[in-house]
């Protein structure tokens, strides 16, 4: 499927093109240079299809609203049944699309050879102007895909870098890039520094969901001026987060939930995009698993801060705790974890295929759970301490 230069996508071919990347064969970059499109649009055409993939199944239900206002509307008279009729096309068209919140999901809706509604009129009914709909942007480039690989090096080597102290390493590597433009990328990598203190974020989470509280402090302890973590049992308090993890020619992103006391991972899963659904699947995989935790920690990330995955923990009786502003800190068991991850495997593997970078962190988290010796255990093995919890407490 070539495209031309100003040409826009099919609801159709969006679809296939989602499909393709539900299959995870490949990485959204990968997909994104096959098509000749962004990135971002690529991860919001599959926001999108997942969101409204009930609408399959009750098609009847989700138009029914409007076939019921036309009907009542035509008993009128014609005029006025014509006009309202077009006006209530145009509402269809812009509901049935749903959740469209950013330009780039919004320009993903437009359909340029619509037979009833104009892409000036769709452009209109969607906020945003025609000139930004012709914009066209250009897929990521492996250049740039290795610069990302580098910026997640720094930033796991030196978890207190901040993109001023990452821009001067990589100059010092060799790589000509402006400072902001490293802030950009730690966007796309959802870095952070660890603060000791508070500092101002650099980016913004989405301010229409809530954030709640940090829970946790209760288990930190000052020691010498060093600050130390004890949870002491499991299933006191778990944590999820997101990270990015590189593959040959582009990148994937990880998602895991950690047990605090025992460290054992409960469960993850790899994607090729950054959402929602991400976080939520992998804790509603944990849920089925494990008994319930008392308190769930993580970032103010969207993808935390979600309707879905709030009302999950709710749900469940589970007490919602969230990072403070800029402080990944708050949440250090688990970005020990990823840490660990990417020097035991990730960095020296330097994975070619998804199916080769699935099998391995497969593997790593096996022998991660049930053959590596903690030093905070007593040198004893993370899911054998959990476990034992659990048949001891059943």
């Amino acid at each position: 499927m070539s495209r031309k230069k100003g040409q826009t996508y099919t609801a159709e071919q969006k679809t296939k093109i989602v499909l393709e990347m539900l299959k995870e064969e490949m990485t959204t970059s990968q997909i994104a240079t096959k098509y000749k499109v962004t990135s971002q649009s690529l991860g919001k055409w599959k926001q999108q299809f997942l969101e409204n993939a009930s609408l399959a199944f009750d098609v009847g239900g989700a138009t029914k609203a409007y076939r019921d206002e036309i009907e009542e509307l035509k008993t009128e008279n014609d005029g006025l049944a014509k006009a309202l009729g077009k006006a209530t096309i145009k509402a269809e068209w812009a509901v049935g699309k749903l959740k469209s919140l950013d330009l780039i999901n919004k320009k993903s809706l437009i359909e340029s050879k619509h037979n009833k509604i104009s892409v000036s009129e769709q452009c209109e009914s969607l906020g945003i102007s025609r000139s930004s709909f012709y914009y066209q942007s250009v897929p990521m480039s492996q250049e740039n895909i290795r610069l990302l690989h580098k910026i997640d090096e720094i930033a796991t080597d030196n978890s207190e870098y901040g993109y001023r102290f990452i821009h001067e390493q990589l100059k010092e590597d060799g790589f000509s890039i402006g400072k902001h433009r490293v802030l950009k990328y730690m966007g796309v990598l959802g870095i952070q520094a660890i603060y000791p203190t508070k500092k101002k974020l650099t980016s913004l989470k989405n301010q229409a969901h809530p954030v709640y509280e940090y829970l946790l402090k209760q288990y930190w302890t000052k020691i010498d001026r060093r600050k130390t973590v004890y949870v002491p049992t499991p299933n006191e308090v778990w944590s999820g987060d997101i990270t990015y993890i590189r593959i040959n020619g582009g990148f994937m992103y990880l998602a895991a939930v950690i047990d605090w006391h025992s460290k054992a991972i409960l469960s993850y899963k790899l994607s090729n995009s950054m959402d929602a659904t991400l976080a939520t699947d992998v804790l509603e995989e944990a849920l089925a698993k494990y008994p319930k935790p008392k308190i769930f920690n993580s970032d103010q990330g969207s993808q935390y801060t979600s309707y879905e995955h709030t009302q999950m923990l709710k749900k469940h009786d589970i007490q919602i705790s969230m990072n403070g502003k800029g402080r990944s800190i708050d949440n250090i068991v688990i970005e020990r974890f990823f840490r660990t991850l990417k020097h035991g495997n990730i960095y020296i593997n330097d994975y070619e295929t998804i199916r080769d970078l699935k099998e391995g962190v497969k593997a790593y988290i096996y022998k991660y759970n049930f053959k590596r010796f903690h030093s905070s255990l007593d040198y004893r093995k993370p899911m054998n301490v959990y476990l034992e919890y659990l048949k001891n407490v059943g």
